[in-house]
């Protein structure tokens, strides 16, 4: 058996790229080692930046507006992957999508956000594409709205277990409004928290790389008490930085019932050789309360620490969406 029919576990890859697309990314989803993929602002900026598969269409499309050239691009890597995941999507119907992101310039407007979110999804015109929508105060507005149209939606950038809680019942509203069979998954980053907490965890004699995990867990719980099973966590940013860790860590301590983990290709490629194939013992509700006790004692504020993360991440996927459109005009 397989950890997906064991316990509805998928593992998504979090890489779009043209070339791969005709290539690794077909072997992976045959030999059933995927259930889907994302992408997101920054992905498309390195892709198009530096593969010389979207050259020709580049030139092509140099009359329109550096926006227009970049939708172009990426809906049609979108539309390639959303074809080949079709088999697998018709199959089970709670995987097989593909993630597109909206504007991210739009994070603080909501009808910016829906509008758009409704555009890309009738441009793709696939059943399996997810529209990506960032947890901020606009974006639970934009959550439920297009989930309440039919729209398959990813909520991302999610840090905080209020965050989570937040767009768990954005989405629950969307979804039973609609009265549609429409899927979410409440995208919680992991190994952010990790990198930006672990050098005072170490000073004040805690235990390094555990905030991640544990925090994950929490939003999990969290998540979970919503009991629509349309709605499935996600464990997205678990690739791990350096060499002081598995590089399959954030891979092999999420493998939970009922979730998604998405992950850069190398974290997948490094799980599927060396990689823990059971399921993770879950920290119970009550553990997970009693670390962030221990950690308010030891005078570290995760509250400042999402706070952070979420304005790094907001900040830094506009950043990738303003020099990707820089340089779509020759």
């Amino acid at each position: 058996m397989s950890l997906k029919e064991d316990i509805n576990y998928s593992l998504w890859c979090d890489f779009i790229e043209r070339d791969f697309l005709e290539n690794r990314f077909q072997e992976i989803i045959k030999d059933e080692i995927i259930q889907g993929a994302t992408s997101n602002p920054a992905i498309f900026e390195s892709s198009i930046s530096n593969s010389v598969a979207y050259k020709q269409q580049l030139d092509m499309l140099q009359a329109n507006n550096a926006k227009t050239i970049y939708e172009e691009l990426a809906l049609t890597d979108i539309k390639r992957a959303s074809v080949l995941l079709s088999d697998l999507h018709k199959n089970d119907y709670d995987d097989g999508f593909i993630s597109i992101e909206v504007d991210p310039l739009l994070c603080d407007d909501a009808q910016g956000t829906i509008e758009e979110g409704v555009r890309l999804n009738s441009l793709i015109g696939s059943d399996n594409v997810m529209i990506k929508v960032p947890a901020t105060d606009a974006g639970y507005i934009a959550m439920r709205e297009l989930t309440s149209k039919g729209i398959h939606v990813n909520a991302t950038l999610i840090f905080s277990p209020a965050q989570a809680i937040k767009c768990a019942q954005a989405l629950d509203e969307g979804i039973k409004e609609s009265n549609k069979d429409i899927k979410a998954v409440v995208s919680v980053f992991v190994s952010r928290l990790d990198r930006i907490a672990d050098s005072d965890c170490l000073n004040k004699g805690l235990e390094t790389a555990r905030l991640g995990i544990v925090n994950a867990t929490k939003c999990y719980h969290e998540v979970n008490k919503f009991e629509n099973k349309n709605i499935r966590t996600l464990f997205a940013s678990t690739g791990v930085k350096g060499n002081e860790l598995a590089p399959s860590y954030y891979i092999d301590n999420l493998i939970y019932p009922n979730s998604v983990n998405t992950a850069p290709l190398a974290t997948i490629e490094d799980w599927l050789e060396d990689g823990i194939k059971e399921p993770t013992e879950i920290m119970s509700e009550e553990a997970c309360n009693e670390y962030f006790e221990l950690l308010a004692e030891k005078g570290i504020n995760v509250e400042n620490i999402y706070s952070k993360l979420l304005k790094d991440g907001l900040d830094a996927f506009k950043v990738s969406f303003k020099d990707l459109l820089s340089k779509l005009i020759n």
